[in-house]
């Protein structure tokens, strides 16, 4: 007899997906397996700390690409988990162990918003391949369409090649765009800068040039990761952090691979991989200590390194570490001296803070995290996307605090810094909803408007 078909059939099975509570069904699927923990990651290539996380509900299992892992690990069909049992569309996605050795996260998202950010991903198949601009309007609808299709078909070759020199003054462009927090007109972009990058890839010959050309590939691949990310897309996230990794180690550029191994970190953190996150930043930050004496470029991302590992000690639960790997970013801050944005990191002492609120929050020690957001000068973020970030970050731990006011006046400052902050990201969405749903917030003025502004239902 199959144990596991009364749990399948059962109305918990049927309802949970529904109410946000995949975690209770993947442990009820386990224990009728007769398997444990250890055993359910051996099976996923998770760690037992995430797993238990994702069953405690601490870590949500809203990305597909977790669950159909889940799913085929339990040996059952992905219906079970709430997913359509559809084939996956082919993206070329090697097994994260790969990649690694080659070389050596989770924020709250709303399924409804989801889909409505995805609507028309078909809709847009041929934008990228006729060398054409994104609309600015189509972009500001879906952010994530004016990316994909170029990500996941083969391929736009349709670019001109570009003197090195022009291109490099198109990837800082599209860089400084993101830093002002317009991540629509960064979505827009991305197409063509892809396809232009890797024409004028394609039209180096072997050598420096060659070389050159992939550190800017991998730039704009890092961007995109860095957008996915920020959008709550890990898939696309994770096909745009391997491509970096895979230009970066073609570049000769230690700073450039560095930066491509963070953004592939952050990528499994929040696919459920964080001790092999952990691992990978802290051996690059070690690969770099050695070089910190030649300059502030070495130290901002050496300390970028170690803020990703102290967030994701935190995130895995590991309050020691947390500590003192943050501690060591804030040393490589003081040493540094001031705030800059050196290799596009917003590192220094200002944004260490910010790390800081993040680490605590994540703790569930809303008190500190506010206690030492109130020490930090928000004017000394050197980008607006970065202080959009700390105002966002800050409404989260007030937020998980229970203070709704200055949770609302937050949004507000972040908004004020990058309005594409409130509108695109899901945790605003989330926080927006609650706010409006909680009888000692109905009344903050304004309220009903913020939210028509950002999209968020009324």
């Amino acid at each position: 007899m199959d144990t596991i078909r009364p749990v399948q059939h059962s109305g918990r099975a049927h309802v949970a997906p529904n109410l946000n509570d995949l975690g209770t069904l993947v442990r009820s699927l386990r224990q009728a397996k007769h398997l444990t923990l250890a055993e359910l990651a051996a099976r996923c290539g998770y760690s037992v700390s995430a797993l238990s996380r994702m069953e405690r509900g601490k870590q949500p299992l809203r990305d597909v690409m977790v669950i159909r892992s889940l799913a085929e690990a339990l040996d059952v069909a992905p219906h079970v988990l709430g997913l359509a049992d559809t084939p996956q569309r082919s993206v070329d996605t090697p097994a994260p162990g790969a990649m690694v050795g080659a070389t050596a996260p989770a924020e709250e998202t709303d399924p409804m918003r989801r889909r409505t950010l995805l609507v028309g991903l078909t809709g847009v198949a041929g934008t990228a391949m006729l060398n054409t601009p994104f609309p600015l309007s189509a972009a500001a609808s879906n952010p994530v369409a004016a990316v994909a299709d170029a990500l996941l078909n083969p391929p736009a070759l349709t670019s001109p090649p570009l003197p090195l020199a022009r291109l490099r003054q198109q990837v800082a462009a599209a860089h400084a765009t993101f830093d002002l927090g317009r991540y629509v007109e960064v979505a827009a972009r991305l197409p063509n800068l892809v396809s232009a990058a890797l024409t004028t890839r394609a039209d180096q010959p072997a050598g420096q040039a060659f070389a050159s050309a992939n550190r800017q590939l991998a730039e704009v691949y890092l961007l995109a990761s860095e957008l996915m990310v920020k959008l709550c897309h890990d898939q696309l996230a994770w096909t745009t952090a391997d491509r970096a990794l895979q230009a970066a180690h073609l570049s000769d550029d230690v700073l450039t691979q560095a930066a491509a191994h963070r953004a592939w970190a952050i990528v499994l953190r929040r696919t459920g991989r964080a001790d092999t996150a952990q691992r990978l930043v802290v051996d690059t930050a070690a690969t770099l200590q050695p070089e910190l004496n030649r300059g502030p470029e070495y130290l901002s991302v050496y300390g970028s390194l170690l803020s990703t590992a102290a967030y994701t000690a935190a995130v895995d639960g590991d309050r020691g570490n947390a500590r003192a790997l943050i501690a060591e970013a804030t040393e490589a801050a003081t040493r540094l001296g001031r705030d800059g944005n050196h290799r596009h990191t917003a590192f220094g002492p200002t944004w260490v803070g910010g790390y800081q609120i993040s680490i605590a929050r994540v703790l569930g020690d809303s008190g500190t995290a506010i206690e030492t957001a109130r020490r930090i000068d928000p004017a000394a973020i050197p980008t607006a996307e970065r202080r959009a970030r700390h105002w966002a970050n800050v409404a989260r731990a007030f937020h998980q605090w229970g203070k709704p006011e200055p949770c609302y006046r937050a949004l507000l400052a972040a908004e004020r810094a990058a309005p594409d902050e409130v509108r695109y990201r899901q945790p605003i969405q989330h926080i927006t909803t609650s706010l409006l749903r909680d009888p000692a917030a109905q009344r903050l003025p304004g309220l009903r408007a913020f939210a028509t502004r950002t999209g968020t239902p009324v």
